[in-house]
């Protein structure tokens, strides 16, 4: 069964966002979300397929609460080329 682990320093914040979605099903998927002083995200899978399917739904969603949290502290998000595609 592939497993993959996403470590990220910890933050109630994103611990709450992303615990959301861990109670979606993502199918052949399995997700546990621990908060101590980091933040990991455990995620089991059928198949490498859906071990994909669920990394890039997960860092989807960790980007996003990562550029939320930046709103509400700067009220803006720095522009940043490298994700925007711009040269």
């Amino acid at each position: 069964m592939p497993r993959a682990i996403i470590e990220l320093p910890g933050s109630e914040e994103i611990y709450k966002a992303l615990n959301v979605e861990a109670g979606r099903e993502i199918p052949r998927t399995k997700v546990n979300i621990v908060s101590n002083e980091n933040l990991e995200i455990i995620i089991d899978a059928d198949d490498s397929h859906a071990l994909r399917a669920a990394l890039n739904s997960y860092l989807r969603w960790i980007e996003l609460a990562y550029d939320i949290m930046e709103v509400i502290e700067n009220g803006r998000i720095e522009s940043d080329s490298s994700s925007t595609g711009e040269t």
